[in-house]
């Protein structure tokens, strides 16, 4: 591989270090991320299935590899869902309240193998799509309790429902961890919890009840885990007002700049899928749009006064114009942008990929994924922002 294999062990052996010891919560000051008072600049990957995955003992061990791997390559930070909701593939919840210990504790495997590998996780805790249960099966579960709901987003307003989300963030904070013997709210190798992935909310394109959601469920959040980071999950759509920047102008009920705004959210986060949202528009056109949104909520977090982090970006086979060679480039031109924002002072905190599989995973592949044990290009490129990212702390 193209890198020099001493500093590679090196970051090794500090991530070891890290996981041996007692690792410090990650805060913010103003624009930064800090640790121990001092900065926190980091690169990682997204991997949402990791929790399911640890839950079967004979594909436990693809959590570790893919720690081991990421760690070889600098990364210290992962997201992954903390999420598995009614019916859907290796259920945490199977009813409101009603928790399957098995799922469980493939999640207390994920969090004491982050640790012993000196990464820190963002752990999602409800997806807006219907993969995994979602909103929808929130909203199913209200109907179940006799609650008339006309749609799915009546998962932000309707009490039952919302009552239903909040014990479950209840019962994840406080979760005792039957590895590492800690409850997940006193445990720093936890990030930040992450209220939904990628919310939409339609049915109210004003943005007040999203809002509204936002800043009361983040408050609950912080009503029992005061340790812990909280971010929204956001796609960085913007609301009437800026909406110009939006792809195509479309608006979804959120507002990237008033939802950050909540006092009780402490970092600001964008996916950036040009190739999908822009699918008709030229090669030039996507790029044009990827700088451009990168570019405008930098200067936003910057205006708003907190920490911004890249949470899903990444190039798919399954669109034109694809090779291992483009995928490094343009890898390579978000993680540029990054680590110069950061480098100047400004709020980017780091960058995490879409996404990471192991060995044999192949049938879990979106078009994305990218298994660092066969990437050799992608992980030099990788390894490099790791190391200059990891300079500036």
């Amino acid at each position: 591989m193209c890198r020099n294999t001493t500093l590679s062990i090196c970051f090794i052996l500090v991530a070891l270090l890290i996981g041996c010891s007692e690792s410090s919560f990650v805060k913010t000051s103003g624009n930064k991320f800090v640790r121990d008072g001092r900065p926190f600049y980091f690169n990682g990957f997204n991997a949402y299935w990791l929790m399911t995955t640890a839950s079967n003992s004979t594909t436990r061990y693809k959590v570790s590899d893919v720690f081991s791997e990421a760690s070889k390559n600098g990364m210290n930070v992962a997201r992954a869902w903390a999420f598995s909701d009614g019916g859907s593939y290796s259920p945490l919840q199977t009813y409101p309240g009603n928790y399957n210990q098995q799922t469980f504790s493939g999640l207390d495997f994920v969090v004491a193998e982050a640790k012993k590998y000196g990464i820190y996780l963002i752990l999602s805790l409800v997806n807006n799509w219907n993969d995994y249960g979602g909103k929808k099966q929130y909203v199913e579960w209200g109907r179940s309790k006799g609650q008339s709901l006309k749609n799915d987003d009546e998962f932000f307003t309707n009490s039952v429902v919302k009552g239903f989300y909040k014990n479950n963030i209840k019962t994840m904070l406080t979760r005792y961890n039957t590895i590492t013997k800690i409850a997940y709210k006193d445990d720093p190798t936890i990030l930040a919890w992450e209220l939904i992935n990628e919310p939409h909310c339609e049915s109210d394109l004003s943005g007040n009840t999203f809002q509204n959601w936002v800043a009361e469920m983040s408050g609950y959040v912080k009503s029992i885990d005061r340790n812990h980071l909280v971010e929204i999950g956001l796609e960085g759509y913007y609301g009437e007002s800026k909406k110009s920047v939006n792809p195509n102008g479309y608006i979804v009920g959120t507002d990237f700049i008033s939802n950050s705004r909540v006092p009780t959210i402490d970092f600001t986060t964008i996916h950036i899928y040009g190739e999908q949202w822009l699918s008709n528009a030229s090669y030039a056109a996507q790029a044009q749009f990827v700088n451009q949104w990168v570019q405008s909520h930098i200067s936003d977090s910057q205006s708003i006064g907190k920490p911004f982090v890249i949470s899903e970006f990444g190039k798919s086979y399954k669109y034109p114009g694809y090779s291992v060679g483009a995928r490094d480039s343009y890898l390579s031109e978000i993680y540029t942008s990054v680590y110069n924002c950061a480098k100047s002072g400004g709020p980017c905190g780091g960058a995490l990929f879409w996404q990471v599989l192991d060995l044999g995973m192949e049938n879990m592949g979106d078009g994305y994924e990218v298994v660092l044990q066969k990437s050799s290009s992608t992980d030099s490129i990788i390894y490099a922002q790791s190391k200059r990212m990891s300079s500036l702390n």
